[in-house]
C-alpha cells in the first residue's frame, strides 16, 4: 500500500469521525522515521538518521534522559572489569569510541585519571597489570594515557586512603556529563531536521505493510497527534518489552534484566583530581569521583529490580554498602548522614541467563524486523557506545528508506563542541576547553569567572546564544533568567527539574528555598508551558536529596 493511499484510507475511515479530547487535531505527521524513546539511544538514533537526510519524528513520554540516561555514572569507559567476563568485543569496542566521544564534545566530556589501591586480599598483582595491559591495547588511543603502577604514599590519591594501602594502578578513562549528553544528540538531530517531542507518549502504534500509524498523546494537555511512518524504532530503554506487548502489538520472546544502579553524593573526600576504582569484598567494584567541584559521587550498586521502572529509588541497604564499601579505602569514615543526594536508574540489560546481575552482559543487540513495516527494536547498551550503536542502527534501517547520506557521526562534533572559531585547530580536549574558557571570558569581562567556568562546560561554543544579549537579571545565586530562557527556547526544559537535576546540576549547590524560586520562576515565565511544570515530581521520585 502507498503512502498516498495509507493516508486516503484514513482520512475516509470512521476513525478519524470519533468524537475526541478538545485539544485533538487530525492533522497526520508523514515522517520516514518514527524514534520512540528520549535516552541516549534514542537520541542517538534520531540524530544520525536525520543527518542521512531522512525525516524523523521523537517523542519521550518525560523529559530528555530523565530516567536511565542521567543515572549512571557519568563515565566513558571501556569497562575494565568487563574483562573478568571475557567481553572483549565490548571493551574493544567501548575503548575505541571513548576517544571518539571526548573529540566530539570537549565541553561536557574530559579525559580523567583513575587509581585502583591495591587490596592484598582481592585480585592478585599480576592479574591486574594483564587487565591494564590489555585495557590499554585493545583500541588505538591518540589523547588518553596508559597505565602505570603508583606508590600511594609519593602520590597525591594516596593522600585520603588508609595508611596500610601503599600500591596502587593508574589508567584513563573519561568523564561525561550523561544528561547533557543526551540533550546535545536531540539539539543535533532537530538542526538535521527531526522533530523532537517531549512529554508525549506514543499510546498505540498500528503495523501496516508499509507504513505504521501511531497516536500520540500530550502528557500535560491530553492532546493528540497521529504519526504516518514509514519506520518506527523502538528506543524505550526499560520499557522496550513493554511498548512492543502494550502499544505496538507485537509479541517478542527476547527479554530485559532490570538492574538497578544507585549512586551517593557527599561533600568531597580529597582536593585532587584523580578517581578510584575500589575492589569490593563481593568482587564488584565501585567509583569515588570528584563531583562538581565540592562533591564526591560514590556508586554504584546492581540490584534486580522488580518495581514500576520510573520509580526506582535508592534504599537503606544500597545506601549503607556503598558507604562500607568506600569507607573500607578511606580514612575518613562515610556514613548514610553525610549523603547530601542520591539517584537511581534501572539498567535495560539484555537478558544473558547470568545469575549474578554484575555479570550480565552490557553490549546490546539491534533487532530489525522487515515483515511489514520496519520495526529496529534497541535491546540493552550503555552510554560508552552510544554513538556506534546509533550509527549501526541507522546503517542497517536507513537503506530501505532511501538515505541521501551515509554514516557521519564518527568525525562529527556535538552542539557547542567545535571550539575552532574560538581557539583555532583542536590540539587535546582537556587543553582545548581550557584555552575555550579564557576566551570566554575575555569576551566578557564583565561575568563572573566562576559563572564563564560553567557557562563554557555545560553549553561549548553555544554559551554565546545565552550571552551575546547580557544575562538579565539573577533568579538565584549563579543562575540568570537568560539562562533559564535559553533552556526553554532550545533544549526543551519544562519544569525547574529540568533546569537544575539534568540541564545543569544547580541543584545540588541550593537550598530548598532557592529550588523552590527556580521553579516558581518556571511557572510564572513559561506560560502557557507552565502547566508541564507538573512533570517536576516524577524527576523528584527517582531523586532524593538531603
Amino acid at each position: 500500500m502507498s503512502g498516498c493511499s495509507f493516508l486516503f484510507d484514513l482520512l475516509r475511515s470512521d476513525w478519524l469521525n470519533q468524537p475526541r479530547h478538545p485539544g485533538w487535531s487530525p492533522e497526520v505527521s508523514s515522517v520516514d522515521a518514527l524514534v520512540v524513546g528520549g535516552g541516549i539511544n534514542g537520541a542517538g538514533i534520531a540524530r544520525d538518521l536525520a543527518g542521512r537526510g531522512l525525516s524523523v519524528l521523537l517523542c519521550e513520554k518525560d523529559d530528555l534522559a530523565q530516567h536511565t540516561s542521567s543515572a549512571s555514572t557519568k563515565l566513558i569507559h571501556g569497562g575494565l572489569r568487563y574483562l573478568e567476563y571475557y567481553e572483549f568485543s565490548l571493551v574493544r569496542k567501548a575503548l575505541a569510541e571513548r576517544e571518539v566521544l571526548l573529540k566530539s564534545a570537549p565541553h561536557i566530556m574530559r579525559p580523567m585519571r583513575f587509581v585502583m589501591p591495591h587490596d592484598p586480599g582481592m585480585r592478585p598483582v599480576w592479574m591486574i597489570r594483564a587487565g591494564l595491559f590489555l585495557y590499554d591495547h585493545l583500541a588505538r588511543r591518540e589523547v588518553l594515557a596508559g597505565s602505570n603502577t603508583v606508590k600511594l604514599h609519593e602520590h597525591p590519591s594516596g593522600a585520603p586512603l588508609k595508611p596500610g594501602f601503599t600500591r596502587g594502578f593508574e589508567y584513563s578513562d573519561g568523564w561525561v556529563d550523561d544528561a547533557r549528553l543526551v540533550v546535545l544528540n536531540a539539539i543535533d538531530a532537530a538542526t538535521h531536521g527531526a522533530e523532537v517531542l517531549t512529554r508525549w507518549r506514543c499510546i498505540d502504534a498500528q503495523r501496516g505493510d508499509t507504513h505504521w500509524r501511531a497516536t500520540l498523546r500530550n502528557e500535560v494537555t491530553g492532546d493528540q497527534r497521529v504519526v504516518s511512518a514509514r519506520s518506527l524504532v523502538n528506543a524505550a530503554g526499560p520499557w522496550t518489552g513493554q511498548f512492543l506487548a502494550e502499544h505496538a502489538h507485537v509479541r517478542d520472546p527476547k527479554s530485559l534484566r532490570l538492574v538497578k544502579g544507585s549512586h551517593i553524593v557527599v561533600p568531597k573526600l580529597f582536593d585532587h583530581d584523580y578517581a578510584y576504582i575500589f575492589q569490593n569484598t563481593d568482587r564488584r567494584i565501585i567509583f569515588a569521583i570528584p563531583y562538581e567541584g565540592e562533591f564526591t559521587l560514590i556508586g554504584t550498586t546492581d540490584v534486580e529490580h522488580d518495581g514500576a521502572v520510573g520509580e526506582a529509588r535508592i534504599d537503606a541497604g544500597e545506601t549503607q554498602y556503598l558507604c562500607e564499601q568506600a569507607s573500607r579505602y578511606f580514612a575518613r569514615a562515610i556514613t548514610p548522614a553525610d549523603v547530601v543526594w542520591s539517584y537511581s536508574g534501572v539498567r535495560p540489560l539484555l537478558d544473558d541467563d547470568s545469575g549474578d546481575p554484575s555479570a550480565v552482559t552490557r553490549d546490546y543487540l539491534l533487532d530489525l524486523d522487515t515483515a511489514q513495516a520496519p520495526l529496529m527494536s534497541v535491546w540493552g547498551g550503555k552510554i560508552t557506545t552510544f554513538r556506534k550503536l546509533a550509527e549501526e542502527a541507522a546503517d542497517r534501517l536507513a537503506p530501505s528508506l532511501g538515505a541521501k547520506r551515509g554514516a557521519w557521526t564518527r568525525h562529527a562534533y556535538l552542539p557547542g563542541g567545535d571550539l575552532g572559531p574560538w581557539i583555532g585547530a583542536a590540539q587535546r580536549p582537556d587543553t582545548d576547553i581550557q584555552r575555550f574558557t579564557q576566551a570566554l571570558a575575555a569576551r566578557h569581562p564583565d561575568v563572573d569567572p566562576t559563572l564563564i567556568r560553567r557557562l563554557a562546560r555545560n553549553y561549548g561554543a553555544r554559551a554565546d546564544l545565552l550571552l551575546k544579549n547580557g544575562l538579565g537579571p539573577l533568579v538565584v545565586p549563579g543562575l540568570h533568567e537568560a539562562e533559564l530562557r535559553y533552556l526553554h527556547q532550545h533544549e526543551w526544559a519544562r519544569s525547574a527539574d529540568d533546569v537544575l537535576w539534568r540541564r545543569t546540576k544547580l541543584g545540588l549547590h541550593l537550598d530548598a528555598a532557592q529550588r523552590a524560586a527556580v521553579a516558581q520562576w518556571c511557572e510564572s515565565n513559561w506560560e502557557p508551558m507552565a502547566a508541564q511544570t507538573a512533570g517536576a515530581g516524577k524527576a523528584r521520585s527517582e531523586m532524593t536529596w538531603n
